[in-house]
């Protein structure tokens, strides 16, 4: 117990549900020492010599003195290996059984007495011990994985497998990025990251880690090109990463540096290779496509931990009404409950709630309500759950007894979303939502949590979960927990309303978790360490596949400063969630509690996240058919520049805009780095070269947003039709553009448009596909 716990637990013992948390606390402690097999002696393993090879479509099979390898090439250039008989499935990342092997791809002996699998777009070269190696076509190695290492009990084998270990090497010019969510960066650090989905008790900052959504997941970009990793692995483990060093003309290159550690589960791994917008396409054809959010959810929304009652709610909208502030949805958190109990009404803070949403929906703002996984004990839906199967819905202990944790409503117990059954019943009870008239929902404290005066605020991890009809505990199912309940939340949803997209958005997950909707920070501090963390966890969780997530804006638990506040509301306009939110006890999250000024300030940038919707809407549907995040590192396009590489402090917003946001108290100036070609100040007309850097004004009323020559984006207009912003390309260059409308509340695709922009004598023309020139459109840059 470490000292801040400690202090925690002090306190926590004077109060009920502190003293409940102890027992639970102890309860489980007592469950994991009754039902966790304890590993005893082990020994180490490595794979041996190579002993044969088994050709295979797509690869083969390489066998060594200890163990044996499967390497797969598939359609589109992605690899697979695995170690001791890992395939790969089952997964709960990878959707479909992942793609068909490559049958061109061919096995053929390697200098050196290895082995390698040619293909189009890569190749895999394994040594007589055991290191694969993944090279570009040109044979420049992207990523070397050392042979691993096991730790196998004497006694026999243990449930989950070996703890093991991989290291791998990258260039000594590379940088690493994702692994989920993580508040610093987002370029990854030196140092040490934990693969467990977390609540970190608290508020945080840039120095707080692991939070919610930990994933096994690396984007390394280096010269020879850039690569994703993924270990296909939901256990416990840790990550150290360690930069290289070149040799600058005094000694050789000291490559990068990643150290896996697990503590059970296969041995597997996936790597796509290519162009950044190539390797998140592939990703998103590995793990599924991301969900596209209704279009009212890509406007602004306020949440508030507090609301107590249908008439603030009502008081709220009011206010944004009359300031003309333009609001999409308002959010309502566990005091909207009966006794914090999910699925249940105040009735007496809220005696009409379906009154209340068709009231606000007819003036154009939705309700959203938060959704917790822990159930009442006792309760009705407690009740229902124990009629699901044969054992009943919960998450049980080792002996068969249902596992209770203390959360909000007091004893709890925990739906096992890795049961199929569970989570069709638990998708039914979105229907008591929709019936109050909520439009969309979050789900929270799904890492899970179980509130802890000590250590890990979670289920123990004897607990015994389904895992789709494996079986395991909850070493092996507590980072997929959340990501099983978003799951059962979406399916439910396209059941009930299988005309409507739904909103859902969930505080944990794991890789693939983009299929059922996206994400939020959580509870991020109020300063300014927290608005720049903001931003690291958006770009980072992009990367990892995720597009749709914000942070909660002006942080949750604190008050922050005019200024803070207003700086966080300009970064947010550019996010792809642009949401306030806030705990009870903090300070207030409405424009106009911060002042005249600031209120005023903030109607011109909700006015402009408005403007920009149609555009937000274009990027959704692009995250869908490629991958692609709407907010991007400024190294997306341009992943040879080693400068933008370590620049965290703007981004693309597709690729028509880059926004440099204001992170620092007092700023009203700032550098801002370009990558090539040419940019215009969207507030002055002023153009910029890249690559470079320029210094620009950055007034309290205004966040640097930089638009690419060339560019074409939708935009809505005063009169509330969507029309086009085109700038002006270089004079000699050509540019353009593609826009696709919000097809309807259905999940259509919705048609590309393609548009052109080029120099005709003095005149820019904006064409369509068939050549055609467009009228109307707003011109700039000229």
């Amino acid at each position: 117990m470490d000292g801040r716990d400690l202090v925690r637990a002090v306190k926590e013992i004077g109060t009920a549900r502190g003293r409940r948390a102890w027992r639970s606390a102890w309860s489980h402690r007592r469950a994991d020492a009754e039902g966790l097999p304890r590993r005893g002696a082990e020994r180490a393993r490595v794979p041996g010599l190579l002993t044969g090879t088994q050709a295979r479509p797509g690869g083969g099979v390489l066998r060594f003195a200890r163990s044996e390898l499967l390497v797969r090439v598939t359609v589109g250039g992605a690899v697979f290996w695995g170690w001791d008989g890992a395939g790969p499935t089952p997964s709960y990342a990878v959707v479909g059984g992942g793609p068909e092997p490559d049958p061109r791809a061919v096995l053929e002996p390697d200098t050196g007495g290895g082995w390698r699998v040619v293909s189009e777009r890569v190749t895999v070269a394994v040594s007589r011990h055991g290191a694969v190696e993944v090279r570009t076509p040109g044979g420049a190695v992207l990523r070397r994985e050392l042979p691993p290492r096991w730790w196998d009990p004497v006694a026999g084998p243990a449930e989950g497998g070996s703890r093991w270990l991989q290291r791998a090497e990258v260039p000594a010019d590379a940088r690493f990025f994702g692994l989920g969510g993580r508040a610093r960066g987002p370029r990854l650090r030196d140092g040490e990251y934990r693969l467990w989905n977390t609540d970190p008790k608290g508020g945080f900052g840039p120095d707080t880690d692991p939070l919610y959504i930990t994933m096994p997941v690396q984007v390394v970009v280096a010269d020879a090109g850039t690569h994703l990793a993924f270990y296909d692995n939901t256990w416990d483990g840790r990550v150290a990463l360690r930069g290289g060093e070149e040799g600058a003309g005094s000694g050789p290159d000291r490559p990068g540096a990643s150290e896996l550690r697990l503590e059970g589960g296969p041995a597997r791994c996936w790597v796509l290779v290519g162009t950044p917008s190539r390797v998140l396409q592939g990703w998103a054809g590995l793990t599924g496509a991301a969900a596209v959010p209704p279009e009212w959810a890509l406007g602004y929304q306020h949440a508030r931990w507090g609301f107590g009652s249908a008439a603030e709610v009502r008081r709220v909208v009011d206010g944004y009404a009359e300031r003309g502030l333009a609001l999409s949805a308002v959010h309502l958190d566990i005091d909207h409950y009966d006794g914090h109990r999910v699925f249940t009404v105040d009735r007496e803070a809220f005696p009409d709630l379906p009154g209340l949403a068709a009231e606000l929906a007819e003036r154009g703002v939705r309700l959203v309500s938060i959704v917790d996984p822990a159930v009442k004990a006792g309760d009705a839906v407690h009740a229902a759950g124990l009629a699901v199967g044969e054992h009943g819905a919960f998450v049980r202990d080792a002996r068969g007894r249902e596992v209770r944790g203390e959360v909000w409503p007091g004893e709890c117990a925990y739906p096992d979303f890795t049961d199929p059954a569970v989570r069709e019943w638990w998708g039914g009870l979105y229907e008591e939502r929709l019936g109050q008239g909520f439009a969309g929902f979050w789900h929270d404290m799904n890492e899970p949590v179980s509130f802890a005066p000590w250590g890990d605020a979670t289920l123990p991890r004897s607990a015994r979960h389904v895992l789709e009809g494996a079986g395991g505990d909850h070493r092996a199912g507590h980072n997929v927990y959340g990501l099983s309940m978003a799951r059962a939340g979406w399916e439910g949803l396209v059941r009930l309303r299988p005309a409507e997209r739904p909103f859902l958005f969930s505080r944990s997950g794991w890789a693939g978790m983009q299929r059922y909707g996206g994400t939020w920070s959580g509870d991020v501090e109020s300063g300014w360490e927290g608005l720049r963390a903001s931003l690291a966890l958006v770009l980072g969780l992009g990367l990892c596949g995720v597009p749709y997530s914000g942070p909660d804006v002006g942080g949750f638990g604190g008050s922050p400063s005019p200024e803070l506040y207003l700086r966080w509301l300009q970064l947010g306009a550019y996010l792809p969630l642009f949401r306030t939110h806030s705990a009870i006890w903090a300070g207030r999250r409405e424009p106009w509690e911060f002042g005249p000024e600031v209120a005023e300030r903030a109607a011109e940038v909700l006015a402009e996240r408005e403007r920009l919707r149609p555009y937000f809407v274009t990027l959704a549907h692009l995250a869908r058919r490629t991958g692609a995040p709407y907010v991007r590192p400024l190294w997306w396009g341009s992943p040879e520049d080693r400068v933008l590489r370590d620049c965290e402090d703007a981004f693309l917003l597709g690729d028509a805009l880059l926004v440099a946001p204001v992170l620092e108290c007092g700023a009203d100036r700032r550098a801002v780095r370009l990558p090539r070609g040419r940019w215009y100040d969207t507030a002055t007309g002023a153009a910029h070269e890249g690559p470079g850097q320029v210094l620009l004004d950055a007034p309290p009323g205004r966040t640097p947003v930089l638009a690419r020559a060339g560019a074409v984006l939708p935009v809505r207009r005063p009169d509330g039709t969507v029309g086009l912003e085109a700038w002006a390309p270089a004079r000699g260059r050509t540019g353009g553009g593609v826009v696709i409308r919000d097809p309807g509340p259905g999940f259509e695709a919705g048609e590309v448009e393609r548009y052109t922009v080029r120099w005709a004598g003095d005149t820019v023309l904006v064409e369509d596909e068939a050549g055609g020139t467009v009228r109307g459109v707003e011109l700039r840059g000229l």
